[in-house]
């Protein structure tokens, strides 16, 4: 693989992550505003989960990035990362669920 196609791919990669980031902020954002108007209680839990994953998302979506960027053979993404953010979806859809 050229360097000019190493780039792009790292690109790619960093934009889809921002993508993923940025939806789940929005998401996050209507449940911040879902709860604010059912008086918080228990709707923060939920709020708290998927504000969670939103850090997780940014920060893996940031290394990952940074990792492809890099000059020699990218290493894999760590599964602890892709784990976490998966448990946290997991946990705010269940949260939800709880909630209603």
């Amino acid at each position: 693989m050229s360097q000019r196609d190493h780039g792009a791919q790292a690109e790619r990669t960093g934009l889809a992550w921002r993508r993923t980031a940025l939806a789940a902020t929005a998401c996050t954002l209507l449940l911040l505003h879902s709860a604010a108007r059912r008086g918080w209680g228990t709707a923060v839990v939920p709020v708290t989960f998927a504000g969670a994953m939103v850090i997780i998302l940014v920060a893996t979506g940031a290394i990952r990035e940074r990792a492809l960027r890099r000059p020699e053979t990218p290493k894999p993404l760590n599964p602890s990362l892709a784990v976490t953010a998966s448990a946290l979806v997991v946990a705010t859809a269940v949260a939800l669920i709880a909630v209603r």
